[in-house]
């Protein structure tokens, strides 16, 4: 007898990621008394999360663990950069049981694993220029790699945030495929066919992956289950393997004998953190009930090379082509503008001190951007080049990987204090990236945690540059931070606010 060809695919995506939490001075991370009863939230989740999910238990109905799984052998998943290497510093026991996972998915799945990479910085790709675009997708790239020991396939975009100019760079940095939600799709045809399907109520068929071309070039992507996500993610669900079980189910289509993906894509958090416990939901759903119910557990890449596209997409533009994302309705304003979206605060309070955040930056990184090109050149043959590079310093600094990195790129043989101050031009450029981090516009209020961060990475670019060049940039930065007014009267505007950092700072 011929046997029953699979055609039922389950894949559920995990985008683990936190904001950077480093004082950019001591590199140290600082107590963050919200996180109590643990140090900072880093250290918070991953007890709650990123550890649970190396190890998640499955237990009898005595309550007897009788196996733990890593779930991550199972998972698709990405891990932003900068979390990855807090773990890898901090906890290298649960860092390298992540690696060895996507060793393990590998065997599982023809060669193909469960990571994918992650943009360097959480930055929202369409609202950056496009030299930063470039950078934050060189660097993902070679983060990946370098821990990962293979190409990079895929890549988790920020929010999900996506416009034609960031398709156009992950196509030319040979990115195969993405990840979007489905509301993110506005058009799709299939290929040969001149009419046009339109899908912009996000009713994309999300079982199938789709390609996007640009001129001659292209590049794939999968729209997950955007119902079947949400409410994995905020229903309860996430507490019961046959909940959970029982509503893919319900998602699949009546014909099983065509391929078909239920694809599932949620913050990483939700196993464990949002949802506690959850880590052993999916821990008992991808080892017993997925196979009870014919399915096969895969990833993306490898339901790619066996079932690709066969219609075209075209994604929506957004808002002055300023693009899409998965976590505001109105495409990307949620890191610009006063748009209505945002998490925690109190009634009556407002976003308007979003804008001219995003604009007192915005200018700052364009002074910084001409700080180091003007003293770039001096130094290196190439300065965006270098930049690009600089990551392979970031991932290895020893004296022999400077020697190096500097034979490469350097326009003479330099001295030690030479070299030490193109160093300090390529650290403040990792700032100049580095304080766009997209929690500083999430939350409800300029006074926040992460918002306080992104000034802090400024501020740090700022000292560069006045070393550097012996320019002033904080006069023009505050000018435009007083117009970013805290919903909570105390704290001011984000000109108090930044003074206040710089004060605690000075006292270290």
């Amino acid at each position: 007898m011929t046997p029953k060809k699979q055609n039922q695919f389950l894949c559920i995506h995990g985008h683990f990621y936190q904001p950077p939490r480093e004082n950019p001075w001591t590199g140290k991370t600082e107590q963050e008394e919200s996180a109590a009863p643990f140090h900072d939230w880093n250290e918070r989740i991953f007890n709650e999360c990123y550890k649970p999910n190396t190890e998640a238990v499955i237990v009898d109905d005595k309550g007897k663990v009788i196996k733990r799984v890593n779930n991550y052998e199972y998972l698709n998943f990405n891990f932003g950069p900068t979390l990855m290497e807090w773990i890898r510093s901090n906890h290298k026991e649960t860092f390298q049981r992540i690696i060895d996972a996507d060793k393990v998915s590998r065997e599982k799945h023809n060669g193909f694993g469960n990571a994918i990479a992650q943009a360097y910085n959480h930055t929202i790709l369409p609202l950056s220029n496009r030299k930063d675009k470039i950078t934050q997708i060189k660097w993902g790239k070679k983060y990946f790699e370098h821990f990962f020991g293979r190409k990079a396939l895929s890549m988790w975009l920020p929010e999900t945030a996506v416009n034609y100019d960031t398709l156009d760079v992950l196509i030319n940095e040979d990115i195969k495929f993405i990840i979007l939600d489905p509301s993110q799709a506005s058009l799709v045809r299939e290929f040969g066919d001149k009419s046009r399907e339109d899908v912009s109520r996000g009713n994309i068929n999300p079982k199938m992956p789709y390609r996007y071309f640009s001129g001659n070039k292209h590049i794939d992507i999968f729209f997950y289950d955007g119902p079947l996500s949400k409410a994995l993610a905020f229903d309860d669900i996430a507490y019961s393997s046959e909940k959970l079980m029982s509503r893919i189910e319900s998602a699949k289509l009546p014909d099983i004998n065509i391929p078909q993906l239920i694809s599932i894509a949620v913050d990483g958090e939700t196993f464990g953190h949002h949802k506690k416990f959850s880590d052993r939901t999916i821990a008992y759903l991808f080892t017993k009930l997925a196979s009870e119910h014919n399915f096969k557990i895969t990833n993306f890449s490898e339901y790619l090379a066996m079932n690709p596209p066969t219609y075209e997409v075209q994604i929506k533009p957004g808002d002055m082509e300023e693009g899409t994302s998965w976590s505001c309705m109105h495409g990307t304003k949620r890191w610009r503008a006063d748009c209505g979206d945002s998490t925690g605060g109190q009634p009556g309070w407002n976003q308007k001190w979003r804008e001219p955040l995003r604009n007192s930056l915005n200018i700052l990184n364009a002074k910084l951007d001409v700080i180091y090109n003007v003293f770039g050149k001096k130094y290196f043959t190439d300065p965006t080049t270098a930049r690009n590079d600089y990551i392979d310093l970031i991932l290895n600094n020893t004296a022999a990987s400077v020697k190096k990195f500097f034979a490469k790129h350097s326009v003479k043989t330099m001295s030690e204090k030479e070299i030490n101050f193109a160093l300090n031009l390529l650290e403040m450029e990792k700032y100049s990236m580095q304080m766009f981090t997209s929690c500083g516009w999430f939350f409800a209020d300029i006074s926040g945690i992460e918002s306080q961060l992104v000034l802090k990475y400024a501020k740090r670019a700022i000292e560069f540059a006045k070393e550097i060049s012996d320019i002033d940039l904080e006069t023009d930065l505050l000018d435009e931070l007083k117009k970013a007014k805290s919903n909570i009267s105390e704290y001011g505007t984000g000109k108090d606010i930044y003074l206040r950092l710089k004060q605690q700072e000075s006292n270290i």
